[in-house]
């Protein structure tokens, strides 16, 4: 996952243009079956529409006596995102309103986009900015805004059920790191492992600029996921190593909700809780109203939460191996969850003889015998071919997975009925 994110991070990606296209060609040889689509500027998408496509060459502003204050082939954040093209001589009064820098992170670069007016403009470090001296200045940023496409792309990895798990990704931050590339390359680790294995469900990735992006795919399928989709994860901000943060979808209490919840209290304990009120990315547009796809977010330290968010500072010291195995393992658990969420079926009135199935003795392998059969039991005692396994885990005090390692010795043995026995939901 880190190589490939280092792969990535030098591409100038945008809303649009051939830096995300880039970027899918970098994923397809990942992942042979990506879709890429392109949707042409003009295109209504909802309440949204396509905007120009931009292409941006070179960009560079240069100080009083020929000193380079910014230049695009230094950081691709020197330039505003989206910036019309200027060739122009200013002084320093009039460039001001076109730059941008963080007094608070005074060596950072800020991010700073401008998508849906025109605009042109420089980002720079706090420090150095006010180190700018009178005089003449030329701004020139060499781009093109016209008419073009978007481009965004997805992948279907069949399963048993056309019932889908639905993992979304974003492709449109140029140079940071966590904010953005942590998530597509959890994505495709997640995408190769689900390969590799027998599937319950289906899984749909997407990849897509964000906002529009999303509302985009949305408006093409979103008859097609409010009919199939059983749980949605966000996946941004995945690469760090000092936390694990869960947002949930706009209601709570969906399916992604609660297997989020399970997998973060019983491994990640001191994982941050926020509200949907804390929503900042595509969980916006997959739990608004009318849509209410159930969604959850289930991350790293959270976007914007983190010191060097929306700047160079989150740049590949911020992204760990450790911390990218975190995140994509915590994502896995939860899909793991929902694999193992069966249904058990009642199958001997009252409890079941144990000793003459010699369950006893077999299952002594997690702490004492007597603290096994205690949790064999307690399971058998909520199997009704009703409640889920989750919902027994959650109410016996266990984590699913040493739940369904009881619940497939059981049915070995003969106690309960498998999922899908006659008379088993």
């Amino acid at each position: 996952m880190l190589a490939l994110l280092k792969r990535l991070f030098p591409i100038c990606r945008s809303l649009t243009g051939n830096g995300v296209r880039e970027t899918f060609d970098i994923l397809r040889g990942e992942l042979p079956d990506l879709a890429v689509h392109e949707v042409p500027t003009g295109t209504k998408v909802f309440d949204w529409t396509i905007p120009d496509e931009w292409t941006i060459r070179a960009a560079r502003l240069t100080g009083p006596d020929g000193e380079v204050i910014a230049d695009l082939a230094w950081n691709n954040l020197h330039v505003v995102g989206y910036s019309e093209p200027v060739d122009a001589c200013l002084d320093l009064e009039e460039l001001q309103p076109h730059l941008h820098s963080r007094p608070d992170l005074p060596e950072a670069i800020p991010y700073v986009t401008s998508y849906y007016k025109r605009y042109w403009g420089f980002c720079l470090p706090d420090a150095r900015r006010k180190t700018l001296r009178p005089g003449t200045y030329h701004a020139f940023i060499d781009s093109t805004l016209a008419p073009g496409s978007m481009t965004y792309a997805d992948l279907v990895i069949p399963g048993a059920s056309p019932e889908e798990v639905f993992l979304s990704t974003y492709v449109c931050h140029p140079s940071m790191a966590n904010n953005e590339l942590s998530g597509p390359v959890v994505a495709v680790a997640l995408a190769h492992w689900l390969a590799e294995r027998p599937r319950r469900y289906t899984y749909r990735f997407v990849f897509a600029p964000e906002t529009i992006g999303a509302i985009t795919y949305l408006s093409r399928n979103l008859k097609h996921m409010q009919e199939k989709t059983v749980a949605g994860f966000n996946l941004s901000c995945m690469g760090d190593d000092r936390s694990y943060s869960y947002v949930p979808s706009r209601k709570g209490g969906t399916l992604a909700d609660k297997v989020a919840l399970h997998v973060l209290r019983r491994f990640h304990p001191d994982f941050v809780r926020y509200t949907f009120l804390d929503r900042q990315s595509d969980e916006r547009q997959y739990c608004a109203p009318g849509i209410d796809l159930p969604f959850c977010a289930v991350m790293r330290t959270k976007y914007s939460a983190f010191p060097e968010y929306h700047t160079s500072l989150d740049n590949l010291d911020v992204v760990t191996e450790k911390g990218l195995e975190g995140g994509y393992l915590v994502v896995r658990r939860c899909l793991e969850a929902l694999e193992a969420n069966l249904t058990y079926g009642q199958k001997i009135l009252c409890e079941p003889q144990m000793g003459r199935r010699g369950l006893y003795a077999t299952l002594s392998t997690v702490g004492s015998t007597d603290g096994c059969v205690t949790n064999m039991m307690d399971l058998i005692a909520y199997v009704d071919g009703k409640t889920s396994l989750l919902d027994i885990a959650e109410t016996i005090g266990l984590d699913i997975f040493q739940c369904d390692r009881l619940a497939r010795t059981l049915v070995e043995h003969g106690v309960i009925d498998p999922p899908g026995a006659e008379g088993n939901a």
